[in-house]
C-alpha cells in the first residue's frame, strides 16, 4: 500500500492510491484531497501520458494493462523516494515527526505508556501516537510506523529486533492457597480452580519445565478472560490460580498480594520484538524509539522481574 507521507501528493502517488484502494472517493480521505481534485489529477496523469490507466464503471475500477505497468513502476519509484528522504533526514540532528506506534493492550498500558513522558522529554520534536490492541497484524495494515509484538517472529516481509524476553508463572491470592489443597507439583492443579486467558492458544494446556523433564497438565476452571490484567485481578480478588506474565504479575509479588507456586517449575517464555517494515534506510524517530525502549527493558532480566532473592524466598511457594 502507498502511503500519504509525501507533503504534496505527487500525481503517481494519487494515481496509486486509487488502483490499490479501489474507490476515487476513499483514495480522496486517505490523501486529504477532494474526491473531484483525485479525479482531475488521474486524468491529467492519463492526458500526460497520452493513455488510459484505469476502466471507470458506475461500481467498479480497472486498471488496464498499461495501468498495471504504470502501477508496478510507480510504487518502486515513490518508494525509492521516501528511501531518499529518509537519507537526507538522518543528517539531521533534529528527530521530527509523528511515530504511531502498536503495542499489546496490557503490555502497552503497564509499560510502554508510562515511560512516553520521558522517551519525548528526551525526543522534543517526535510526537507519539499509541494504538493498543492485541491483534498481531502487519503495522503497516493499521497505517503505524513501529509495533511491539510478542510470540513467533513475524512474516519475513518486515524486520524485528529483539527488545526483552516475556516469562510467566502460576500465582494465586493468599485467600485462596489457604483454603485449598497445596500445589506441590503440575498435576496438583487438576485438583483446582484455575483461571484462563481466552486468547491464549494453549489455554488449557500449561507446560512446565523442572530437572525432571518436561510436563503438560491440562487444567480447567469457572472463568476465563481476553485481558491479562482482567485475569491477575481475578486471581487477586481469591477466585482462582492463574497463569500470568511476569510483566503483570511482579509488583505484585513483590507486596505479597500473589504468591508464586510450582517455583521450581519453569513455564514456557515468549519473546517481545520491535516490528517495522524492511527498509534499508530505517528512519532516526523509528530507531530512537526502538533504542530507547531496548536500553530500558533490558539487557538481562527486565525491570519487572528484578525481585532479589529475600522477596522469592517470602512470596515463593513449592
Amino acid at each position: 500500500m502507498v502511503d500519504n507521507k509525501l507533503n504534496s501528493p505527487l500525481d503517481a502517488e494519487v494515481f496509486a492510491a486509487v488502483a490499490e484502494i479501489g474507490s476515487f472517493s476513499n483514495a480522496a480521505d486517505f490523501l486529504g484531497l477532494s474526491k473531484s481534485a483525485v479525479s482531475r489529477r488521474v486524468s491529467a496523469l492519463e492526458g500526460k501520458l497520452s493513455v488510459r490507466l484505469l476502466e471507470r464503471t458506475t461500481r467498479h475500477l480497472r486498471l488496464t494493462e498499461a495501468g498495471q505497468h504504470y502501477l508496478a513502476h510507480s510504487l518502486l519509484a515513490l518508494e525509492h523516494l521516501r528511501e531518499a528522504e529518509a537519507s537526507a533526514r538522518l543528517h539531521s540532528k533534529e528527530i521530527v515527526g509523528t511515530l504511531k506506534v502498536l503495542a499489546p493492550m496490557s503490555f502497552g498500558k503497564l509499560h510502554v505508556a508510562p515511560h512516553m513522558s520521558g522517551f519525548l522529554t528526551t525526543n522534543p520534536g517526535l510526537s507519539v501516537d499509541l494504538h493498543l490492541d492485541d491483534r498481531k497484524v502487519n503495522p503497516h495494515d493499521l497505517g503505524c510506523d513501529l509495533a511491539l509484538q510478542v510470540g513467533d517472529l513475524p512474516e519475513s516481509g518486515l524486520i524485528c529486533r529483539t527488545l526483552a524476553p516475556l516469562g510467566s508463572i502460576v500465582c494465586a491470592a493468599h485467600s485462596y492457597i489457604e483454603k485449598v489443597s497445596p500445589v506441590t507439583v503440575p498435576a496438583d492443579l487438576i485438583d483446582h480452580n484455575c483461571i484462563l486467558f481466552s486468547y491464549s492458544d494453549n489455554k488449557e494446556d500449561w507446560q512446565f519445565k523442572s530437572e525432571l523433564g518436561q510436563e503438560t497438565v491440562a487444567v480447567s476452571g469457572n472463568f476465563q478472560v481476553n485481558n491479562s490484567e482482567a485475569l491477575c485481578e481475578a486471581a487477586l480478588q481469591g477466585l482462582g490460580i492463574a497463569r500470568l506474565p511476569t510483566f503483570i504479575a511482579g509488583p505484585y509479588l513483590k507486596s505479597g498480594k500473589l504468591a508464586r507456586l510450582l517455583a521450581m517449575h519453569d513455564m514456557p517464555s515468549k519473546t517481545l520484538y520491535a516490528v517495522h517494515g524492511a527498509r534499508r534506510l530505517l528512519p532516526k524517530k523509528i530507531r530512537v524509539f526502538i533504542d530507547y525502549f531496548s536500553a530500558l527493558y533490558g539487557p538481562g532480566r527486565p525491570y519487572w522481574e528484578t525481585l532479589d532473592q529475600t522477596d522469592l524466598n517470602k512470596h515463593e511457594t513449592q
